[in-house]
């Protein structure tokens, strides 16, 4: 059977993902899995659109669990129905595995209700204990039978409590191709080599969209003064697009929206310099290296109460693991207009702070990585040895 067919035969996996970034990567491990098997892998669960292109149905809308922080209050009753409904379903189907893929809150309970079922539950993302709450990394360890890791730095803190892991490398590195062209968009797009490019990503989430629209509003009106001919382009995605495209009319430059995916590199590729919230994207524009300032606009209740219980001095991946502020962070307390339009207009004016802030993105994106191959693969192959291993303790028990 050719890869990228569906099988009726070989191991059942139960996928469980929760916003549109598990979704993408959800997406290239589907790929991934049907490429290790010959085609031979069945799946079930929770899909995004990413995920439904590929054949997969999924049990109801992953926009019902889509929120962050205490946003998810007003849709509290319904987020913990649908984690029972998940954790049902995969009883009922007792899959030879489940994948559980980032957004921690939920891939969290549905572990826990599954913890006595007798399936194998493999989280791919960890928790970020390192950032909030070492102590919850005891708890995630008693849930699952194996996790997948994107950081370098993440293993001890899950192994000593006897949770076996597998660093796979950062999912960016998917797309990790320099030889990406923009010259091509900017001329479809009438923009000439020497037009300045913004590259702004507001965020996935409706919540992020709210927050972001009229904060980059207000930081963009010095830049485009500074930085005369600015155009912006602004990929998205395409569950919150029409959001993104009413915040943006009141930006204070010409926006061109990238609604298509497969478009996002071509933007990063013909930017100049990138203005992201904090999330993959970040390390997407790392790894395209494009030189970008970071922000993150929370609730000033949230905010303070973040800051008060942050374990590390950064937020922002990239600076995380390089452990120094590579690209301009503005989040949390600190997330302010004026601030994002001096840094980003250093970006776009300033060549010697590019270089240096390439010359650690280059050391960043090595750091990033489990090898050559690309961190799908390494967490599919990961996966089928766990599948056959377990069956063949099955067959002699």
């Amino acid at each position: 059977m050719a890869p990228g067919a569906s099988s009726p035969d070989g191991p059942l996996i139960y996928i469980g993902v929760g916003e549109p970034s598990g979704d993408q990567l959800g997406s290239h491990l589907v790929t991934a899995l049907r490429e290790q098997t010959g085609g031979a892998v069945r799946f079930a669960g929770l899909a995004g659109p990413r995920m439904a292109a590929l054949g997969l149905e999924s049990l109801f809308p992953i926009d019902d669990l889509s929120v962050m922080g205490l946003e998810f209050l007003p849709k509290l009753r319904l987020i913990l129905g649908r984690i029972r409904e998940v954790a049902d379903d995969a009883r009922t189907v007792r899959p030879d595995c489940v994948i559980l893929i980032d957004s921690q809150g939920f891939s969290y309970r549905v572990a826990k209700r599954l913890r006595d079922s007798g399936i194998p539950v493999i989280q791919y993302v960890a928790p970020t204990v390192w950032a909030w709450n070492e102590r919850r990394a005891a708890r995630v360890a008693k849930c699952l039978d194996h996790l997948l890791t994107i950081f370098p730095f993440e293993a001890p803190y899950f192994e000593r409590h006897g949770l076996a892991t597998t660093f796979v490398g950062h999912p960016a590195a998917e797309h990790a191709d320099t030889s990406v062209d923009g010259r091509g968009l900017r001329r479809r797009l009438g923009l000439d080599t020497e037009t300045p490019v913004l590259c702004v990503l507001p965020g996935s989430r409706h919540s992020e969209i709210r927050r972001h629209g009229p904060l980059f509003a207000q930081a963009l009106a010095p830049v485009a003064k500074a930085v005369p001919g600015l155009h912006c382009l602004v990929p998205t995605v395409p569950n919150v697009a029409d959001m993104v495209e009413e915040a943006a009319r009141s930006w204070p430059v010409p926006v061109t929206l990238i609604r298509e995916p497969s478009e996002k590199y071509q933007a990063f590729a013909a930017a100049d310099a990138a203005l992201a919230a904090s999330g993959t994207a970040t390390v997407e524009l790392a790894f395209a290296d494009v030189p970008t300032v970071v922000a993150y606009k929370l609730r000033w209740h949230a905010a303070q109460v973040g800051r008060m219980i942050l374990k590390t001095p950064f937020v922002c991946a990239v600076n995380v693991v390089m452990n120094r502020e590579v690209m301009p962070e503005f989040v949390l307390d600190r997330c302010d207009p004026a601030g994002i339009a001096d840094a980003v207009t250093a970006l776009l004016t300033d060549r010697s702070t590019v270089m240096v802030q390439r010359r650690y993105l280059g050391e960043a994106r090595q750091r990033l990585r489990a090898g050559t191959e690309k961190p799908s693969a390494i967490a599919a192959r990961t996966i089928v040895s766990l599948i056959r291993n377990n069956g063949n303790k099955a067959q002699t028990t």
